[in-house]
C-alpha cells in the first residue's frame, strides 16, 4: 500500500499539505506490473492519470508513419492531465522492467482541481512543456521531411546535367581519336598553301555554334542531301561523312565548292577532320551548358539557404520568392503553369530570408498537391501601405468550409498516415506573426488564394 512518504518522493507530490495527499490516495489505486506488461494501449479512452513510483517505463506509439519512443521512469507523472483534450491514448504504454504505479482516474480531475489547486497548476505546467516538446520535435521532423524531398528534387535535377557532362567528355576521348587520325592522313597530302586555308576556313565555320542548326525532318533532308553530293563526287562511304556534317549544318554548297578544289583521298581525310572538329565543338558547348547548368543550381540552392549570408537582412521579395520556385521546380515543371505578377520596384522586408523561404515552399507544395501536380499557380506581389502582400494562389479544387477553420492547427492535416504531419501551414502562420506580418486565405472551387502581408524595410 503506497503511503504520503512515498509519495512526496514524485517531485509534483513532495510539498503538498497532508490532507490532499491523503485525498490523493484514497482515490488512487496501485498497479503492479512485470516487464512487458502493458498499462494502457493505444487507442483506449483517456481514462488515467498515472504516477511512476517504481521501475523504468515507456510510451510508444505511431505518429506521421513515424514510431515514436518516449521514456519514463519512476518519479514522473504522465497520462491524462487536468483540462486536457485528449480523446484517446495516441500511445501505448508498457513497464520494460518490474514497476509499480498509482492509477488515479480522470474523472476526479475536475474535484482534483478545486482541492489540489497547487498540484494542478505543476501538470498544467508539465503539459505544456510535454505539448511545446512535442511539438518542436514534430516540427523538426517536418523540417527534416521537407528538407529531404527538396534534396531528392536538386538531386534529381543535379544529375541530369552531371550526366550529360560525364556523356560527353567520355566522347571528347573518341573524337579527340578521331581527329589524331584525320590529322596524320591529311599530313601524308601534298597540299597546295590554297588548299589548307580552305579546309581550315571550312572547318573554322563548321566550329562555330549555329542556334539554327537543324533538326528532325529537316536535318534528315540535310543529310541526303550532303550523301549525293559526297557520293557525286566518288566518296563510298559518304554516310560515315554526311550524318556529322549535318549536325555541324554544313550545307551542300559549301561542300561541293570544297570537293571541286580537293581530290578524293584528300578531301576524305579533311571532311573527317572537319566533322569530327565539329563534333569537338559541338560537346564542348554540351559540356559547358551541363556545368552552367549545375552552377546555377548551386547558386540557386545557397540564395534559397542564405547560405554565408547574415541570418536577419533586407530581402527582395521577388528574388526570394523566385529562390523557391526554382528550388521547387522538378515539382513543377511536369504539368503546373506559373503565372506572375510582380511590380517593377524591389519590395524589401527585414527578415530571416530561409525561413520566408520556408513560408514559400510550404504553401506552393500545399498548392501542387491540390492541384495534384497539374494546374495553374499564379504568384503576385504588390504594396499596400506600409506592406509588401504575396498572393500564391491555384486553380484546384477549393479548400471545404469545414477544413478551412482548421489549416492553421498544429497536426491538422487532410493527408494520409506518412504523407503529412500537419505542421506545415502551423509552422507558415507562425513565422508570419515572427515577421509581424498576417496570412490570409480565401478558397472557391478554382480559386484558392493564400495572402501574406508582412511589413516593409525601413530601407524601403
Amino acid at each position: 500500500m503506497v503511503n504520503a512518504a512515498e509519495l512526496r518522493r514524485v517531485a509534483a507530490f513532495s510539498d503538498l499539505p497532508d490532507d490532499q495527499i491523503q485525498w490523493f490516495l484514497s482515490h488512487a489505486q496501485e498497479a503492479f506490473l512485470q516487464a512487458g506488461d502493458t498499462y494502457v494501449l493505444q487507442g483506449d479512452p483517456p481514462d488515467w492519470l498515472f504516477v511512476f513510483l517504481e521501475g523504468l517505463f515507456q510510451w510508444r506509439g505511431e505518429f506521421g508513419g513515424d514510431t515514436v519512443v518516449l521514456p519514463a521512469q519512476a518519479g514522473e507523472v504522465s497520462g491524462v492531465f487536468p483540462f486536457s483534450r485528449m480523446k484517446q491514448f495516441t500511445v501505448t504504454g508498457r513497464a520494460l522492467t518490474e514497476g509499480r504505479l498509482l492509477k488515479f482516474p480522470a474523472s476526479l480531475l475536475p474535484e482534483l482541481v478545486r482541492k489540489m489547486p497547487e498540484l494542478a497548476r505543476r501538470l498544467v505546467s508539465m503539459m505544456s512543456d510535454r505539448i511545446r516538446e512535442g511539438t518542436r520535435i514534430e516540427q523538426q521532423r517536418d523540417r527534416l521531411v521537407s528538407l529531404g524531398k527538396l534534396s531528392a528534387g536538386l538531386a534529381h535535377e543535379l544529375n541530369n546535367p552531371a550526366s550529360a557532362a560525364k556523356r560527353a567528355t567520355g566522347q571528347l576521348r573518341e573524337t579527340l581519336a578521331r581527329i589524331r587520325d584525320a590529322s596524320r592522313e591529311l599530313w601524308r597530302r601534298d597540299l597546295s598553301d590554297v588548299q589548307k586555308l580552305e579546309i581550315e576556313s571550312v572547318e573554322a565555320s563548321l566550329m562555330r555554334t549555329d542556334p539554327a542548326a537543324p533538326n528532325g525532318l529537316a536535318l534528315t533532308d540535310l543529310e541526303d542531301r550532303l550523301d549525293s553530293v559526297l557520293r557525286s563526287h566518288g566518296h563510298q562511304d559518304s554516310w560515315e561523312l554526311s550524318a556529322p556534317l549535318a549536325r555541324s549544318n554544313m550545307q551542300p554548297e559549301e561542300l561541293e565548292a570544297l570537293l571541286t578544289k580537293i581530290d578524293v583521298v584528300s578531301a576524305h581525310g579533311a571532311l573527317a577532320r572537319m566533322a569530327a572538329s565539329a563534333e569537338l565543338a559541338s560537346l564542348l558547348n554540351e559540356i559547358e551548358s551541363s556545368t552552367s547548368r549545375i552552377f546555377e543550381l548551386v547558386r540557386t540552392i545557397k540564395e534559397y539557404s542564405y547560405m554565408d549570408q547574415a541570418r536577419v537582412q533586407d530581402v527582395d521579395i521577388v528574388r526570394s520568392l523566385e529562390a523557391t520556385l526554382a528550388v521547387l521546380n522538378y515539382r513543377l515543371r511536369d504539368g503546373v503553369t506559373v503565372q506572375r505578377e510582380y511590380q517593377p520596384v524591389p519590395l524589401l522586408v527585414n527578415s530571416f530570408g530561409s525561413e520566408l523561404n520556408q513560408v514559400w515552399t510550404n504553401i506552393i507544395e500545399n498548392a501542387v498537391d491540390a492541384m495534384v501536380g497539374k494546374g495553374e499557380l499564379r504568384v503576385r506581389i504588390f504594396r499596400e501601405e506600409r506592406y509588401v502582400v504575396v498572393e500564391i494562389g491555384d486553380n484546384g479544387p477549393g479548400i471545404p468550409p469545414e477544413v478551412k477553420s482548421h489549416i492553421f492547427e498544429p497536426f491538422f492535416t487532410t493527408k494520409g498516415v506518412g504523407e503529412g504531419t500537419g505542421l506545415g501551414l502551423d509552422a507558415v502562420q507562425r513565422i508570419v506573426k515572427k515577421h509581424r506580418g498576417d496570412i490570409q486565405v480565401s478558397s472557391k472551387p478554382g480559386d484558392t488564394r493564400f495572402q501574406v502581408w508582412l511589413p516593409l524595410a525601413e530601407s524601403a
